[in-house]
């Protein structure tokens, strides 16, 4: 349903063009329920607002396509995408009170998503909105209320509740549970889940932490600086992963299998610049196990021996299997036998 090819997107900037989003392929089939996880600047926003196409000055598509029901959303008009936003694809933004209008109440902004696409009697609308509001667990009572007047789960749950007032085929959600407890979160991600699984639709979910993603993606792409550095299923990209930067953010997550005095290990170094990222690999500067190829830019191939499953990295799945064997213990791996 969803396919991106080659994107790339740049901030143009003072010193020169930051790339955000380098050459980044992605594909989203119906029901899917597709993760991209990387640490925070590594261009996950980035590339969500440049599928849904809301990216502004000084941002921009330098190159690629993004192609959405046949149709390539890069090349449209913005009153082509207009009519698509809201009904054929919606937005979860991360913050609920900065994406929700803070002087229009919830029912009102409910309205105006539904008569943009749609002449609906205010009757209709009223059902309509009453139903999502219902089928997000909240009270329709609350579509008088004000933004500011409800707890941040509701805040989200509303925001969850907006885009699928129009029965979207995909829904693309940016780190939906930021600022949110425990608690909370887990019931949004539970929430997101379920109405993935009822109403059919895709789900793109931009997170930086893996757990999140943990019981409920089927597939996972793992960014790092703007790439693709690995992309299988769930259980390939927790049993079986492929790149070392893949098994430094596995080893980062709290597991309750584990000793709570136990230190979680950590990433080596710093992300790298943007506007002037290293020469092929962009993880080889914090990468332990860097030699003299990973100065070229390794493709995103299969290299585990399963088609679907994609790392960019120039080791040998030997050296791999060898590597993780050694560091599986410190990284948290259940190291599958040679």
């Amino acid at each position: 349903m969803l396919s991106v090819r080659d994107l790339h997107v740049v901030y143009d900037a003072p010193g020169g063009p930051v790339r955000a989003v380098a050459g980044v392929d992605l594909e989203v089939g119906r029901g899917e329920f597709v993760g991209v996880v990387g640490e925070s600047g590594c261009g996950k926003s980035t590339l969500l607002f440049a599928i849904a196409q809301l990216l502004s000055p000084p941002a921009r598509i330098s190159h690629g396509s993004v192609m959405f029901q046949g149709s390539d959303l890069v090349t449209m008009t913005d009153r082509q995408l207009a009519k698509m936003r809201w009904r054929d694809y919606s937005v979860v933004m991360q913050s609920a009170m900065n994406a929700l209008n803070p002087v229009t109440s919830i029912g009102n902004q409910f309205r105006d998503a539904i008569v943009a696409h749609a002449k609906r009697t205010p009757a209709e609308i009223r059902r309509r909105s009453v139903e999502v509001m219902e089928l997000v667990g909240i009270d329709p009572v609350h579509l008088d209320s004000y933004p500011h007047q409800l707890s941040g789960g509701m805040r989200q749950r509303a925001m969850i509740a907006m885009a699928l007032v129009n029965d979207p085929h995909i829904l693309i959600a940016d780190e939906p549970t930021t600022a949110l407890d425990v608690t909370i979160q887990a019931q949004i991600l539970h929430l997101i889940q379920e109405l993935q699984e009822r109403l059919g639709m895709a789900v793109i979910l931009i997170t930086h932490d893996l757990g999140v993603v943990a019981d409920t993606a089927d597939y996972i792409n793992v960014m790092y600086a703007g790439r693709i550095v690995e992309a299988g299923t769930l259980d390939e990209i927790f049993y079986d992963p492929q790149h070392p930067y893949t098994w430094g953010l596995l080893g980062s997550v709290a597991r309750p299998d584990r000793p709570r005095t136990e230190r979680l290990s950590q990433i080596q170094g710093q992300p790298p610049s943007l506007l002037a990222p290293p020469q092929g690999c962009h993880f080889r500067p914090r990468c332990p196990h860097e030699f003299d190829k990973c100065k070229q830019t390794p493709p995103l191939d299969p290299r585990s021996g399963t088609p679907g499953h994609l790392d960019r990295c120039w080791l040998s799945p030997e050296q791999k299997r060898t590597l993780r064997t050694i560091q599986g213990d410190q990284i948290g791996l259940e190291v599958p036998a040679a």
